[in-house]
């Protein structure tokens, strides 16, 4: 059976990419920094995985954790990087940004929209950060982006499900919206009922234990394990969405 739902995950380095294209996932969003947000990725990484993945492959302009206030230099930085994403070959970047007040930036997001040209674009949470989020929502209709990454507003899709529904219904057919933050099998077919949206959102992520033979017990702060998307955890979100179908 095929689903209604597009699912699209999160993934924090190439071999998370690889693993969600096994799981099922019809979309990738790269980046790095999974425990910060997240920030754009390597070069190498972008390279490498826009190389091996077969499905479309979304990346996160972001570049450092914390707010969505960028000065001139970060705007700099996502534009580079925006270009880049456009050499390798990619389908699309993830954008956002906020004025001191909370609303969205158009005149920086603009730029980047225009940086862009093609490719696709999706709307991240700095979405979620705004003080209005029906303005918010027609700022982002006026930019042109495809999509809105949102949670609605609250700390996971789930609790702000409610809020998503009334944002589906203002934006009608001018934008998706897609739900996400906290999203797991045994939560996201309820989330994609409640909130209406036809697009979700989650990192399906797992604990990859390191295989070091030796690890140095003085070094008490360094960590060996990892977090990466795992398959299954893929494939179960996947299921889930098709009986929600």
């Amino acid at each position: 059976m095929t689903s209604r739902y597009l699912l699209e995950i999160a993934c924090n380095s190439a071999a998370s990419a690889l693993a969600a294209q096994q799981g099922g996932a019809d979309r990738v969003e790269l980046f790095e920094n999974l425990e910060q947000g997240g920030t754009t990725p390597s070069y190498g990484t972008l390279a490498v995985t826009r190389d091996t993945l077969k499905i479309p492959l979304f990346v996160l302009i972001r570049p450092r954790p914390g707010d969505f206030l960028y000065d001139t230099r970060e705007r700099d930085i996502m534009l580079r990087d925006i270009d880049i994403c456009r050499q390798l070959g990619c389908d699309g970047v993830v954008i956002g940004a906020l004025n001191v007040a909370g609303d969205i930036d158009l005149p920086l997001c603009r730029e980047l929209m225009a940086a862009a040209g093609p490719l696709g674009v999706t709307f991240h949470r700095a979405f979620d950060a705004a003080r209005d989020l029906p303005a918010a929502l027609e700022d982002v209709v006026t930019l042109g982006c495809q999509r809105i990454l949102s949670s609605g507003g609250a700390a996971n899709a789930l609790d702000g499900s409610a809020m998503l529904s009334q944002l589906v219904t203002q934006a009608g057919a001018r934008i998706q919206l897609m739900a996400g933050a906290g999203l797991n099998a045994q939560n996201i077919a309820t989330v994609a009922r409640n909130s209406s949206c036809r697009q979700l959102h989650a990192s399906a992520k797992a604990v990859r234990r390191s295989s070091m033979g030796f690890q140095n017990p003085a070094l008490i702060g360094l960590q060996n394990d990892w977090t990466q998307t795992d398959v299954e955890h893929v494939a179960a979100l996947k299921l889930a969405l098709q009986s929600a179908a």
